[in-house]
């Protein structure tokens, strides 16, 4: 609702100014910090008096006397120097308000509310998202998130990926686009390619037996201290490291001899486990887009092609990337510093090799005729945007959650009924660590190299900073830390050095630390319903502390902060819904749900003193639009978060302040019940963009 009245306000106010003084102008619109001030406010008469030579407050005044009626809009006011001030039709607001929410919980709002618990989303409503034509203005947008090494367990670094790309495909699907989830599956990288030769050279294993070790539990669990241990093994002769290296990447590129076979079955046995893990968070995918088929598809070769022709790229003849196709850098040296090449070879999907440092012309394909992670990536772009002229082929992936279908890009034979994929009509999301902003900007400069400057601007890197821990949570999972460490404000994990929290272990420890408390609260709830609840309650604590934080900020993560009941938490936003559901039962086991609140009533309710604490509760309710909103035009998913916060603290305010049930005036009480109702219906809404449940008990 909101959002929808800053929208007339700010159209009614552009067209006025438009016909009065024959200006064309951006109209910003700010939130007054106190409710007395109105609901929304425009600075645009300062800007307007810059450019027609007069007092901004005599311009404000001339614009609050002729703009005329506004829906939903009561008065516009003239306050400050100039500050044009515009106050909400409060009987308005709530009628429409009201309206929605009953048509919200009519639709059942299935799309935007998370199935929590364990349980798997409608796969046909699912797909309806992903295929409908949008309800708003912008076409299909493309999200990849995730997009994990198959060469090891999942850790925390992994579910903030995942948990931001999963929120932004909500937000996105609630404001009328229509979204489609890819996962990037880098199975031909060099992080494969370290455990093959893990498997194949350091243990001796035969592909046979690699084969029987995918299909025991916790296999990915395995290639985590493997994968650890080769590099431990490398470091100790990098010469032979990188000979390696290259021989297995050339293998696993062509397809071809045992290091293909293994990697396949690696790969293939830690994407299952991948999916399996990110199935617990409620976070599903559309497309599982493997970096093989970019090869053996001719991707590659096309977009190869491509750039040679278009002379995006050079080969290069001296020097020590003799023998090179390079894509010539024009940013300053400095943008190319010593941090950022560091940068580079530490971010996770990155290639770590001595010839992917950032230098001002940036390696395409080796001279070994392998390709880096940058030049599949290119490929895989064009193909986003439907600029490569190909397609990939695609298969069912086997072994899907029940119910849940996903599809796989495949070199076999196509399935005929597989959706339409590629061709973003909008903009691609590409959620990657910040680490890899270097590499991300010569994908978008390989894009502007081929004439496609529209498709890099609308490329979008949604970055994110790294997930430590704090040394307190180090300890409780069984780290030692030395005395330096100990009083650090966090401890950085590494998956090369085998540090880390993985993501398994973190959800059991979280699961376990709530089921406990579960069962104290409620002794008498069935196992199964204990189990569900603990489930949902540590979803909503690890999701909630994942996205409360900014994009650009570090993480130290802690399980006494995230499960705390109080504070900015899940938990405390997730228990304001639990007490909202018990206010409710009783209101209608008393009847008092029965009496109709009308327009006139409740505007009298919403008036003077006394109804300025209502009004400020019912407008943070209506306000879930402009959160999602400012989510999207900022790429910040924080704003749901801190949305949903501020809702669950206004209520609970309200509740101490209004004894509802208890009311005597029976028009006052069904007001309170509905405005109560209508707090629920939008938190549980807020909630539900990040995929957070709310159970019945907590």
């Amino acid at each position: 609702m909101y959002q929808t009245l800053t929208n007339h306000l700010r159209e009614a106010l552009a067209g006025h100014i438009r016909e009065k003084y024959g200006v064309e102008i951006a109209i910003v619109l700010e939130r007054p910090p106190k409710i007395e001030m109105g609901e929304a406010a425009s600075p645009v008469c300062f800007e307007l008096a810059k450019r027609l030579k007069k007092p901004p407050r005599l311009i404000a005044q001339e614009i609050a006397n002729g703009l005329g009626p506004v829906e939903g809009i009561a008065k516009v006011e003239v306050a400050g120097g100039g500050y044009l001030n515009a106050y909400f039709d409060r009987a308005g607001f709530w009628t429409n308000a009201m309206a929605e929410a009953k048509a919200g919980k009519e639709n059942g709002q299935r799309r935007d509310t998370p199935t929590g618990s364990g349980q798997v989303p409608n796969a046909e409503l699912r797909r309806e998202g992903r295929e409908t034509p949008s309800v708003g203005k912008q076409g299909k947008v493309i999200v990849e998130h995730t997009s994990i090494n198959p060469n090891k367990a999942a850790h925390i670094g992994h579910v903030r990926n995942a948990v931001l790309g999963d929120t932004m495909v909500r937000v996105l699907r609630h404001a009328g686009n229509r979204v489609q989830i890819q996962n990037y599956i880098d199975n031909t990288g060099v992080q494969v390619a370290d455990v093959v030769i893990g498997f194949l050279q350091m243990e001796q294993r035969t592909p046979i037996g690699v084969k029987m070790m995918a299909m025991e539990p916790k296999f990915d669990y395995y290639c985590w201290d493997l994968y650890a241990k080769a590099t431990h093994f490398f470091a100790e002769d990098k010469a032979r490291a990188e000979k390696l290296r290259g021989t297995t990447l050339k293998a696993i590129e062509e397809g071809k001899g045992e290091d293909a076979e293994v990697a396949q079955v690696v790969a293939d046995a830690i994407v299952g486990s991948h999916l399996r893990t990110m199935a617990r968070l409620g976070i599903y995918y559309d497309l599982l887009a493997r970096e093989s088929e970019i090869l053996h598809l001719k991707f590659w070769d096309r977009a190869f092609e491509m750039l040679k022709k278009s002379g995006a790229i050079q080969l290069a003849t001296s020097g020590k990337m003799a023998g090179c196709w390079i894509l010539p850098w024009e940013e300053e040296k400095k943008e190319a510093s010593k941090t950022n090449a560091e940068a580079a070879e530490n971010a996770e999907g990155a290639e770590k090799s001595e010839d992917e440092e950032n230098t001002q012309d940036k390696i395409i394909v080796r001279s070994n005729g392998t390709v880096t992670y940058v030049g599949k990536d290119i490929a895989y772009q064009l193909w986003k945007f439907g600029l490569l002229g190909k397609d990939f082929h695609y298969r069912k992936w086997p072994n899907a959650s029940e119910g849940e279908t996903v599809w796989a890009t495949t070199s076999g034979k196509n399935d005929p009924t597989a959706p339409h994929f590629g061709e973003a009509a909008t903009c691609v999301y590409n959620v990657i660590d910040a680490r890899q902003a270097y590499l991300q900007k010569v994908v978008a400069a390989g894009l502007r190299a081929l004439g496609h400057g529209e498709a890099a601007e609308r490329s979008i890197h949604l970055s994110y900073e790294i997930v430590a821990l704090t040394p307190r949570c180090a300890a409780e999972m069984g780290y030692e830390l030395t005395p330096e460490e100990a009083k650090k404000p966090y401890v950085e994990v590494s998956g090369r050095k085998g540090f880390g929290v993985k993501a398994d272990d973190l959800l059991d420890q979280l699961e376990a630390a709530t089921i406990a408390e579960v069962q104290q609260r409620h002794p008498n709830m069935s196992a199964e319903e204990q189990r569900r609840t603990a489930h949902a309650i540590a979803v909503g604590a690890l999701r909630f502390f994942l996205l409360k934080f900014t994009r650009t900020s570090i993480i130290a993560f802690d399980f006494k902060d995230a499960l705390s009941f109080e504070g900015e938490t899940g938990p405390y936003c997730q228990y304001a819904v639990v007490r909202i559901r018990g206010i409710r039962r009783k209101g209608v086991e008393a009847g008092a749900t029965s009496v109709e609140v009308t327009k006139e009533s409740a505007g009298a309710l919403l008036s003077g003193a006394e109804g300025d604490g209502l009004w400020e509760l019912l407008v943070a309710a209506g306000s879930l639009d402009y959160a999602v909103d400012a989510a999207i035009g900022t790429q910040e998913p924080a704003f749901v978060a801190k949305y949903a916060f501020q809702l669950a603290q206004a209520f609970n305010n309200f509740y101490h302040k209004h004894h509802i049930l208890s009311e005597g005036d029976e028009q006052k009480r069904a007001f309170l019940l509905r405005l109560t109702e209508l707090v629920e219906a939008q938190l549980v809404r807020a909630l539900g963009l990040m995929g957070i449940e709310a159970p019945e008990k907590m």
